[in-house]
């Protein structure tokens, strides 16, 4: 079985992009704290490259941004090639079968309150009449 979930911060801005053939897709990165500290006290952070494909990728594109919290979930894939100085290189990422954005919009712009609509809710009538209830 080949599945990893990973819950962290998006490391920078996503970026659509399409396929020769108009597929939409974006690569993301995610920071993803390890549970336990060096000696040091410091915290020992992961980052983990990801591909998410079509509506997903556009939605991710639209609501995220650097630093947002997403959980992400997929299955890991190497991928190899050979670079133009015939250097064979290699890349373990991420193929994003899910993701949840973790983040409210809140906590993206903390500087703005989030925004409530103004208008005050409006009470039904009720009707007390208990006359056609059957029992």
């Amino acid at each position: 079985m080949n599945k990893v979930i990973l819950i962290g911060n998006l490391t920078r801005d996503p970026e659509l992009e399409e396929t020769r053939s108009g597929i939409s897709y974006a690569k993301l990165s995610i920071a993803v704290n390890r549970n336990y500290t060096t000696e040091d006290g410091d915290r020992i952070t992961d980052f983990f490259d990801f591909t998410v494909w079509r509506e997903r990728a556009e939605n991710c594109c639209r609501y995220l941004k650097k630093g947002s919290k997403v959980a992400v979930i997929g299955s890991i894939e190497n991928r190899t090639w050979e670079d133009d100085d015939g250097n064979k290189r290699k890349v373990t990422e991420v193929k994003c079968s899910e993701i949840e954005f973790l983040s409210s919009k809140r906590d993206e712009d903390s500087d703005e309150p989030p925004k409530r609509s103004k208008k005050k809710p409006r009470l039904e009538e009720v009707d007390d009449d208990d006359d056609d209830l059957p029992f």
